[in-house]
């Protein structure tokens, strides 16, 4: 790892936030050079640890989140718990959260207390809606998220329920929407303005990606309905099963694409038919156009289909599974990283979003058991006494520290 090019080297992230959105906006930072130092309760830990499925014992979730975190183990609920943190707070740039809005001020641990420790900090919340608003208050998770931004009530066939995704969607746009954010403050606090609050709503992202069907309702009144595989702007487009019962992807979403998609399927008379000579009558004819692409590329296998419209340039691909996606030589190229060190054996996962020319990644080793890094962590970056850890420990305050050695003398 080119740690030394890492553009956060040096940038420590107190991580209070469980299960995704916050964890996620952690693993960006730390894709890029930051030290994550993951707080979590000290018995039971972050509840993501329990997130199916798992394997030898680990939640596989848990450890793609929060693989090269240190953990503590710190009872928020306890005063004592939160005078730890307000300890660390000096010597951290950044705190992710994830609580309802309110819920540090109840603390003691709202902006203000921890500016009023560090002038520089950063505090970036990830809430269900945000922190103001009327529905500030609200409790909130992806699932609702997707509901409320107009993403379920799109997603599906005009024919079927509207569909939540079976993986956490909104909570990851908003972790990446959350750790640009926090980038964006770092900036602007190298330019000499101080530390600064993030609000990242869980549904906002995802309503900005969605954003086109807002903007049509609000100058036409028409509401955007569910297309299934098509995309309501463009056609030919969708995905498509090929005569092996491969499936693959097609997208003719210009012009030249769509014409050279018709010489491709032998069907050149098609580009100067008026039902679909124009994206504008395509669409209009969109069932049409779509049962002749079906035919043709059911009519091949996959790899036959694939390989004509590779000819032809016509942007196209397979539909991966995780086992495609495994093996393919440009992902196990550029994207993906191996995971070692844990309890998972050695395995693989999508590495940094982006890539930053001369940084070549994190590695991905270890998954930290709760409360693993607490001693060495309060040590370290608080100056806390050992004595004093331990006896933190041994109120409950404090989890994953292991005994002084002669701490039982001191019974």
């Amino acid at each position: 790892m080119s740690h030394e090019a890492a553009p956060l080297k040096g940038i420590r992230v107190l991580e209070l936030g469980s299960m995704y959105a916050a964890p996620t906006a952690g693993r960006m930072l730390r894709d890029f050079g930051a030290e994550v130092l993951k707080v979590e309760d000290p018995v039971t830990g972050d509840f993501a640890r329990q997130w199916q499925p798992q394997h030898n014992g680990l939640s596989i979730g848990f450890a793609r989140i929060n693989a090269g975190k240190r953990s503590l183990g710190v009872d928020l609920r306890s005063p004592r718990g939160r005078d730890v943190v307000l300890r660390l707070a000096p010597h951290v740039d950044v705190v992710v959260e994830s609580f309802r809005p309110g819920r540090l001020e109840q603390w003691g641990l709202g902006y203000d207390a921890l500016r009023a420790v560090n002038e520089r900090i950063i505090l970036t919340r990830v809430s269900g809606f945000g922190q103001t608003g009327p529905y500030r208050d609200r409790p909130g998770f992806g699932t609702i998220a997707e509901a409320v931004s107009g993403y379920a009530f799109l997603n599906g066939w005009p024919q079927t329920p509207p569909t939540a995704p079976p993986f956490g969607f909104a909570d990851s746009i908003a972790g990446i929407a959350a750790a640009y954010g926090t980038a964006m403050a770092l900036f602007a606090r190298e330019r000499g303005e101080g530390g600064r609050e993030v609000d990242v709503a869980l549904y906002e992202p995802l309503m900005f990606i969605l954003g086109d069907a807002v903007l049509r309702y609000s100058v036409s009144g028409e509401i955007t309905q569910r297309q299934g595989n098509a995309s309501g702007a463009a056609s030919p487009r969708g995905i498509y099963q090929a005569g092996d019962g491969g499936w693959l992807s097609i997208a003719a979403s210009s012009q030249s694409i769509a014409m050279r998609l018709f010489d491709a399927m032998a069907r050149p008379e098609m580009k100067t038919d008026p039902r679909f000579a124009t994206n504008a009558a395509r669409m209009q004819n969109n069932e049409l156009v779509q049962e002749v692409v079906r035919g043709w590329v059911g009519s091949m296998s996959r790899d036959q289909v694939l390989r004509i419209l590779g000819d032809a340039d016509v942007v196209a691909a397979a539909v991966n599974d995780a086992s495609d996606i495994a093996a393919d030589p440009h992902f196990r190229y550029r994207t993906l990283a191996e995971l070692t060190g844990s309890a998972l054996g050695s395995g693989i996962v999508p590495g940094p979003v982006l890539h930053l020319e001369g940084y070549a990644g994190p590695a991905y080793d270890g998954v930290p058991e709760v409360g693993q890094h607490t001693r060495e962590v309060l040590s370290e970056v608080a100056g806390m006494a050992a004595e004093e850890v331990q006896n933190l420990a041994d109120d409950g305050v404090l989890g994953g520290v292991t005994p002084l050695v002669g701490a039982e003398d001191r019974l």
